[in-house]
């Protein structure tokens, strides 16, 4: 039992460690994301165990579009093993100024808040590996640097552990 409370007191820290995305709101030059994912976006990213260990790479090319009172941005992923995969988002604005976002592979509604240069959004993903898929949790810090990059870094998490990091760099030509 006071494994379990320490295991938990740990846990609890931990989160409350994590900044709040206002602490960026000076910051420039400023980012919205459903500007900047307007049109075409190309990314590339990794994967990283816990350890540091990349064992993933890939490639997005992205494309963004306003349907509607909503935001809708298709990645194609290309990983450097052969395979890739799709991923179509739609996001609605919230009255409080933040987005909540759906697809198919995500569970429940991922919900997003920007502030300066900076924007977070934590979600849960169906993550297939090998035969079996697994319910993860992301928590995406986007950071743009200056009119063309943005850098995302995430960390995946499983029952409150740490299991690997996403690093992904946005470039747009425009």
């Amino acid at each position: 039992m006071k494994r379990l409370l320490m295991l938990g007191s740990v846990l609890a820290l931990t989160a409350c460690a994590m900044p709040d995305v206002s602490r960026y709101a000076q910051d420039e030059p400023k980012l919205d994301v459903t500007q900047y994912f307007q049109g075409k976006t190309e990314a590339w990213g990794m994967f990283q165990k816990r350890s540091g260990e990349v064992v993933k790479r890939f490639h997005i090319k992205m494309e963004g579009h306003n349907q509607d009172d909503k935001f809708i941005l298709k990645e194609h992923f290309f990983y450097t093993d052969g395979t890739s995969q799709e991923r179509v988002w739609t996001f609605t604005r919230q009255t409080d100024g933040s987005l909540h976002g759906r697809a198919d592979d995500v569970v429940g509604v991922a919900i997003g808040k920007g502030a300066g240069n900076a924007f977070r959004m934590r979600y849960t993903l169906k993550l297939p590996v090998g035969d079996s898929v697994y319910n993860v949790k992301f928590d995406d810090w986007l950071f743009r640097v200056d009119e063309k990059t943005v850098v995302n870094r995430a960390s995946v998490t499983k029952f409150g552990f740490e299991v690997g990091q996403v690093t992904v760099f946005f470039r747009r030509d425009q």
